[in-house]
């Protein structure tokens, strides 16, 4: 089981804290949500719990069963879902799907025709992304995260850009994923995570 480990980590953009003293444990088998006002550092807590950003102070440590993990390996065991993630445009739904799995495997026994066809995109298999609306682009963007084999997966602003029928599919998928993954999910909206057991304001970090 995977873990990981948040040790007084702060983060500062020239002489501004964005959040300072953060110490958390997040474990695999349960979801956690970041709340705040637009602004307030989500995105940015989201993107340092990935490795992808530089802490300013502080320390992250992932284990996996009490195995410290290096971390130019993280990525490894990470799916994200966001709204700055581009997608190869000039690939088709199918192409764009083979590819994800030769650095990201899918869950056991997934293909890619049945990923679309999960996707509610089926029709669209032939496609190429820059001609999928708004909405399609996000959901393929979540269906990357939700069935792609790794043990974390985040969602930042999970339904941005999905209409009524689009949220109801992200809520019951969300809902389906591995009770063995651990979910961290970056939100304003409550519909987003009503099913999340811990929700962490990142306010009381400034």
């Amino acid at each position: 089981m995977l873990t990981i480990r948040v040790e007084q980590v702060g983060k500062k953009y020239r002489r501004e804290w964005i959040f300072r003293r953060v110490d958390l444990t997040l474990n695999a088998g349960t979801s956690y949500t970041f709340v705040g006002p637009n602004g307030s550092g989500k995105s940015t807590l989201l993107q340092l719990l990935t490795g992808s950003l530089p802490l300013t102070e502080g320390k992250l440590i992932y284990t996996i069963n009490g195995n410290v993990l290096e971390s130019d390996d993280w990525f490894r065991h990470i799916s994200l879902a966001a709204p700055y993630l581009e997608l190869i445009e000039e690939l088709t739904l199918d192409e764009l799907l083979i590819f994800h799995q030769t650095f990201k495997p899918f869950k056991t026994n997934l293909t890619p025709e049945m990923i679309a066809d999960r996707l509610l995109l089926s029709h669209a298999r032939h496609k190429e992304i820059k001609y999928f609306s708004s909405g399609m682009k996000q959901r393929v963007k979540l269906g990357l995260a939700f069935f792609s084999d790794a043990p974390v997966v985040i969602l930042d602003e999970p339904t941005a850009n999905l209409d009524r029928q689009g949220a109801a599919w992200y809520h019951e998928q969300v809902q389906l994923l591995s009770p063995n993954q651990l979910l961290l999910i970056g939100s304003n909206i409550p519909d987003e995570y009503d099913f999340c057991p811990n929700v962490l304001d990142v306010m009381q970090w400034k």
